[in-house]
């Protein structure tokens, strides 16, 4: 019966095992670069959410600042005004449109 050759006495084997060695190179590599791209993908993510949050907070501030500039003027110091609590972020309306049907 003959014996099958190991990878060590054999240089088929072997050099093969090189090949998978560059090919894991390669795709550690080709991972690194992903995992670049990915994060650089992220950062600019948060980094859009951040402006819009602040966009957002400077158009709710100017709104209110409006709104006591004319609550000043239609009152005339008479110290009446909503609080920021009261304000919506969102567009949704506060009831529904239609009565829910039974």
């Amino acid at each position: 019966m003959w014996r099958t050759p190991l990878a060590d006495e054999s240089g088929v084997i072997a050099a093969s095992d090189d090949i998978t060695t560059d090919l894991q190179g390669i795709t550690t590599m080709y991972e690194y670069e992903l995992h670049q791209a990915r994060s650089a993908e992220l950062l600019r993510r948060a980094e859009h959410e951040r402006l819009a949050r602040e966009a957002v907070r400077g158009r709710r501030a100017a709104r209110r600042e409006a709104t006591e500039r004319t609550a000043l003027r239609e009152n005339a110091g008479d110290g009446t005004r909503e609080s920021a609590e009261s304000e919506p972020h969102t567009r949704r309306p506060r009831r529904l449109r239609f009565p829910r049907t039974a």
